[in-house]
């Protein structure tokens, strides 16, 4: 049996930069396989370097990294993921259903393309691409899926309200799949991020938030670190680190109004000054 055959193979969409580069990064590091998908394929193409010059500084050797470039926020974009990882000819041991994008402001002024798209990328193509992975997994009762959803998914999310939508259904889409297959071999976990240095908040146009503008962010490698021994250790819900651990519980604790109030604190444009 050669080396790829005995590696298991991860999935991690959203794979190119952030929390999904981080996740791939420990995948690889783990002696993982792994495919990262992403939209842009030049930055694919330097995640990719960088994971595997991480896996060659390892003594014992690193898995192999590819990549597939595609529009997950189009229904032939996954497909063309799904037919990717077929083509592999490998079952998937672990699928990362990471990638997503956010857009902050007043509902009523946003830009009602971008939303669409968001919700068809956060949320219809997760559930294309896990209904096309899970069957697999299913037939051979092996596997884990982790989804990341947010911190966000604790509390209604002014200034963020469909983003905020949209972690809420990857949450429960999460601890509802992963009650179906309880007695099966398949994992299934939710990651829960909080306040986190990527690039999201100047893509979702929120840089002169409160929580945008934020010092004290979260590494996304340990985000991701929390993520992958969540789903190795078989957890259901991991919300990293302890500031976040306190503000998930709060929030769900308190009264929705009261909630939200927070969130527009952090969230309302021109808070950061």
């Amino acid at each position: 049996m050669s080396d790829t055959q005995r590696r298991p193979f991860a999935v991690v969409t959203g794979g190119s930069n952030g929390i999904g580069f981080e996740l791939a990064r420990h995948f690889v590091e783990n002696g993982h396989d792994v495919l990262i998908a992403a939209e842009d394929e030049g930055h694919l193409t330097q995640a990719a370097s960088r994971l595997t010059e991480a896996a060659g500084r390892l003594s014992a050797g690193g898995g192999a990294v590819t990549i597939h470039a595609a529009d997950l926020a189009r229904e032939d974009g996954v497909a063309g993921l799904y037919a990717a990882i077929r083509a592999a000819g490998r079952p998937v041991d672990a699928l990362c259903v990471n990638a997503g994008t956010g857009l902050g402001g007043p509902f009523a002024e946003t830009d009602l393309a971008r939303e669409l798209r968001m919700i068809d990328l956060n949320v219809r193509g997760a559930v294309q691409l896990t209904k096309l992975v899970l069957r697999d997994m299913v037939a051979r009762d092996a596997g884990k899926i982790l989804f990341t959803s947010s911190i966000s998914a604790a509390m209604p999310d002014p200034y963020e309200a469909v983003y905020g939508a949209t972690k809420v259904f990857l949450r429960w889409f999460g601890e509802a799949l992963r009650d179906e297959l309880r007695d099966t071999g398949i994992g299934v976990s939710v990651l829960m991020p909080g306040v986190t240095e990527t690039n999201f908040f100047n893509r979702a146009g929120m840089l002169d938030t409160k929580v945008g503008a934020s010092e004290g962010k979260d590494d996304p490698a340990l985000v991701a670190e929390a993520a992958f021994e969540a789903m190795q250790a078989g957890r259901d819900k991991v919300v990293p680190t302890l500031k976040n651990k306190v503000l998930s519980a709060v929030t769900d604790a308190l009264p929705d109004k009261v909630a939200a109030q927070i969130h527009r604190r952090m969230a309302e444009p021109g808070s950061a000054g």
